[in-house]
């Protein structure tokens, strides 16, 4: 059998991943489209040229500030459960290297992402504009309070751990539509959780697999 490419192999291992923990949309598989988007976007691209021969491994690495590039497996989870359309406008609390929003932005009409490290928001909108990704905004600003402008969504991704999910992100929620988040404490091992709006303005909950986040941080995140 041929050697595959490292993206290749990449792709490969994230099927077998989804399959061993009955992870996806359709239990046990990732939808094809998502894993498309993550073999159209270059994630060497988001990561320090450091670190760049490691950016098709399955893991999380740094990219300064103390914030990391999530595990491609999360990523294409995280969007996966989502479950986007391509007419779908998304919001995204937590750019970081913009990864996650480059795959988003292939699957949808618009994403909306803030970040509240300034650099990292620079970089991050100067990658998605390289790459050609003009339907992402990305927004220095704390993420706690959401973006009302251009609300309500049909989808909020959070890319950092919180002990629960604020309340303005609820609220600028489309009904049907859902919330994927790492629920849990900083620092130690969260809940990835799917919650989804009901007509009546209820949230069912649906808890995924254990991960591990940065912390939300910002002006409403709780002391230590």
């Amino acid at each position: 059998m041929p050697l595959l490419n490292p993206q290749a192999q990449l792709l490969r291992e994230l099927r077998q991943q989804a399959a061993q923990l009955s992870c996806g949309r359709e239990r046990g598989a990732l939808d094809e489209r998502v894993l498309a988007a993550l073999a159209a976007t270059p994630r060497e691209r988001f990561v320090p040229a450091a670190l760049r021969a490691r950016a098709h491994e399955n893991h999380a690495l740094p990219i300064g500030h103390g914030q990391t590039i999530s595990q491609p497996f999360i990523v294409a989870l995280m969007t996966d459960l989502l479950a986007t359309q391509p007419q779908h406008v998304v919001l995204e609390i937590g750019t970081g290297s913009g990864y996650q929003a480059a795959i988003l932005a292939r699957l949808v009409k618009q994403v909306y992402s803030l970040e509240i490290i300034a650099a990292l928001a620079s970089r991050a909108s100067q990658c998605l504009r390289e790459l050609g990704l003009h339907n992402v905004e990305v927004r220095a600003a704390d993420g706690h309070a959401g973006l009302a402008a251009h609300a309500p969504y049909d989808g909020i991704i959070v890319t950092a751990a919180a002990t629960n999910v604020p309340a303005a992100l609820l609220g600028q929620l489309k009904p049907g539509a859902r919330l994927v988040a790492p629920i849990g404490l900083p620092d130690q091992t969260q809940t990835l959780t799917v919650l989804e709006k009901q007509a009546d303005g209820s949230v069912q909950e649906r808890r995924v697999l254990s991960v591990v986040f940065v912390p939300l941080t910002g002006a409403d995140a709780p002391a230590d």
